[in-house]
């Protein structure tokens, strides 16, 4: 049975080195190495994320006039 001192042992050195269960630090061209086709994917989806996005407030302001259109029409 975990105490609550084994807890916080593990989420201090998942915290300091990036696995709970080791004490040394990870290496960090394993942990912030990014493949180049990875990284174009991601950049690819950020993209498309932002022009969706965008897409979406410009729905949202069309939904908003026409709501006050038709308020104006209904009086």
């Amino acid at each position: 049975m975990s105490t609550p001192g084994t807890l916080h042992s593990w989420v201090s050195r998942w915290c300091r080195n990036g696995s709970a269960s080791s004490d040394r630090p990870a290496e960090p061209a394993q942990v912030e190495r990014m493949r180049e086709s990875e990284r174009a994917e991601l950049e690819r989806l950020r993209r498309e994320m932002s022009e969706k996005n965008k897409r979406i407030r410009e729905l949202e302001m069309e939904r908003d006039v026409l709501k006050r259109c038709m308020v104006l029409w209904v009086k």
